[in-house]
């Protein structure tokens, strides 16, 4: 029996990125294999789970995690059917779900969900991405600079994972913050540009109590900049903070 450990499953705006404001379900997996300093998400293993009650009611209820992928499946069917047109995705959201990759490999095909699949990652395990290509519709892949996360930026996991996301709908982000070294950034621009050229490029500004942490004139700086390198360079910065939602 297939199995996938969770931390949580509800209902909420997407805040990041160019879905920002669509309705998505979430369904957040447990482990993660980075330690991002900046990051905001408790993504630790537990024995149990958070599952909203019903989507955007902001209650919820524990169950076991692991939990049977069919049960999540049969979740995920019932919202869809008696709140039809609702969501625009389905978000699967950590931590960093490839880490369950064999898991998710057995699960998403059977998924029986009609809504299309979302996969938020931080752009490192290219293997485990190609074993899911076939079932994620839209990649948002995170590119971590040293200089904002604390650890060595993985230049060449994430070069192969670009590459194996080429002909999928994707966005591509970079978490920018206060100390940022400009030539990582633009280093990482470059790779965007060379690997997925019409994918969109998001600057997002790393956030504290609702608000941005680097300055607009900063923003509008590096926009210029990546510009020149990339086609399709955004600042977009989380929202669902400044909306006071989950």
């Amino acid at each position: 029996m297939t199995e996938l450990g969770l931390k949580e499953i509800f209902s909420s705006l997407q805040g990041e990125g160019i879905y920002i404001g669509c309705r998505q379900i979430f369904v957040r997996l447990t482990g993660c294999n980075l330690a991002c300093r900046y990051c905001d998400t408790d993504f630790r293993p537990t024995s149990v789970c958070r599952i909203e009650t019903e989507p955007g009611c902001g209650r919820f209820r524990e169950v076991e995690s692991p939990l049977a992928a069919v049960q999540v499946s049969a979740l995920l069917q019932r919202w869809q059917a008696s709140f039809p047109g609702l969501h625009q995705a389905i978000t699967l959201t950590g931590g960093e779900p490839l880490l369950q990759a064999t898991a998710l490999a057995q699960w998403l095909p059977q998924l029986g969900c009609e809504l299309p699949v979302h996969l938020e990652t931080n752009g490192t395990l290219p293997e485990q991405a190609q074993a899911l290509r076939p079932w994620i519709d839209f990649f948002s892949i995170d590119l971590k600079l040293s200089s904002v996360t604390g650890e060595p930026t993985p230049w060449k996991a994430h070069r192969r994972f670009l590459e194996v996301c080429r002909g999928k709908a994707a966005q591509v982000k970079i978490v920018v913050a206060p100390g940022l070294d400009e030539r990582e950034l633009r280093q990482a621009a470059e790779l965007a540009a060379a690997c997925l050229p019409q994918t969109p490029l998001i600057l997002q500004p790393v956030t504290a109590e609702g608000r941005p942490l680097v300055p607009g004139g900063q923003l509008l700086s590096w926009q210029t900049a990546l510009s020149r390198t990339h086609p399709d360079c955004r600042v977009i910065p989380q929202v669902h903070p400044l909306l006071a939602v989950f």
